[in-house]
């Protein structure tokens, strides 16, 4: 086994932990393999994540508000089994870590780490005996919301769209509760997706640090699922970490307005995937895919990621940012960023910008591995 001085040698620039990635749901719920050569169909596959330098990579248990109570939990699960038999067919190459100490010897063994984060407090359909399974199977972090609510907790976008249900945003009895048997556990509690009152809510009630596992800054891009100042300033005071997402809609004020107007330039397609009540984010991919060229005229450059990490630095300091990049599960990142073969774009962007090795180090997966230290004690 290789001596931590050797993986010095070869990860000068620290491990590097994505905190977020979309090819289960994206690539293997569609009856294709994470291990076969995906180029030209995803983001995202075993070969593309050793050239690119990921030494962990958490995947994204998700389902969306299609999947409910029967339902959910189920394909939660379906999800995990397929990267088990991923893992179960290449272990030279790849192998699940479920605490800090197996993340550490995955890396020294020179192979793919492997985590699970579950996107989503709907998959455990209200049952915390759901969130103790999908922990005893190795799932290290819970969303506590995707873009729908669930019965004990808001999401950002339905207390801001107006869609919201419940007569009261936030965490309820039972969300508070969730949120300490996630602590209880060693499950990192995810505020990426939630609603503010959740948010606060959840900080106020979380014994441990937090993550943002893909998100970005409010005031750089004034979307709904990114995060306010007062919010970045709780999250370094509760010791947590924020990972920021790729996607272009979250890094530039701009994009959705272009998005929309290329949209608008197919009328007969858009009103087609409207009239199926299509999901944006299946409509932007739809459009993604048949049109590439336009989606390539919009994309932001690579410096913009860079400014919302510096943005977060100079707000509350080094310890505190990482990279959750949220591959196949957008249809646009920055120039340059076309999958996880890019990861060394950024470290040299960050190099560019003038950042040390050692907050280089913190950046790519120091932070994350500090926060996922802390949740591991018990």
């Amino acid at each position: 086994m290789a001596q931590s001085k050797d993986i010095e040698k070869t990860h000068p620039y620290g491990i590097l932990i994505d905190t977020h990635n979309d090819v289960l749901s994206e690539v293997s719920m569609k009856g294709r393999r994470i291990d076969q050569d995906l180029a030209g169909i995803s983001q995202s596959d075993l070969a593309r994540f050793k050239k690119g330098g990921v030494d962990v990579q958490i995947f994204s248990i998700f389902c969306d508000n299609r999947f409910g109570r029967d339902t959910a939990f189920k394909y939660a699960n379906i999800e995990m089994d397929s990267l088990m038999a991923t893992i179960q067919r290449n272990p030279s190459k790849m192998e699940l870590v479920r605490n800090p100490r197996e993340l550490k010897e995955a890396v020294q063994k020179g192979k793919l780490g492997c985590m699970m984060g579950v996107e989503g407090g709907h998959m455990i359909e209200d049952k915390i005996e759901n969130l103790e399974s999908f922990f005893s199977r190795g799932v290290r972090y819970m969303t506590l919301t995707w873009n729908n609510s669930t019965s004990w907790a808001s999401s950002a976008m339905e207390e801001t769209d107006g869609s919201l249900k419940n007569p009261k945003k936030g965490l309820n009895d039972f969300g508070k509760e969730i949120v300490r048997k996630m602590n209880d556990l060693g499950m990192i509690v995810d505020i990426s997706h939630v609603g503010e009152q959740t948010f606060w809510d959840a900080i106020h009630t979380s014994r441990k640090p937090v993550i943002a596992s893909h998100s970005c800054v409010y005031r750089l891009s004034p979307v709904y699922r990114n995060l306010k100042d007062d919010q970045i300033k709780a999250i370094a005071k509760n010791g947590g970490v924020i990972q920021i997402n790729f996607y272009s809609a979250f890094l530039d004020s701009t994009y959705n307005r272009k998005m929309d107007g290329i949209a608008k330039n197919h009328p007969r397609e858009l009103d087609s995937l409207q009239a199926k009540k299509s999901p944006i984010y299946e409509i932007r991919g739809y459009f993604s895919k048949k049109y590439p060229q336009e989606i390539q005229s919009i994309r932001p450059p690579l410096s913009l990621l860079i400014d919302h990490i510096d943005y977060i630095v100079k707000l509350v300091g080094i310890d505190y940012v990482g990279l959750g990049s949220d591959f196949d599960g957008i249809e646009s990142a920055p120039i340059g960023l076309d999958g996880v073969l890019d990861f060394p774009k950024i470290t040299q962007a960050l190099l560019d910008r003038g950042y040390s090795v050692k907050d280089i180090q913190k950046i790519r997966g120091g932070n994350f591995l500090r926060v996922f230290e802390a949740n591991s004690k018990k």
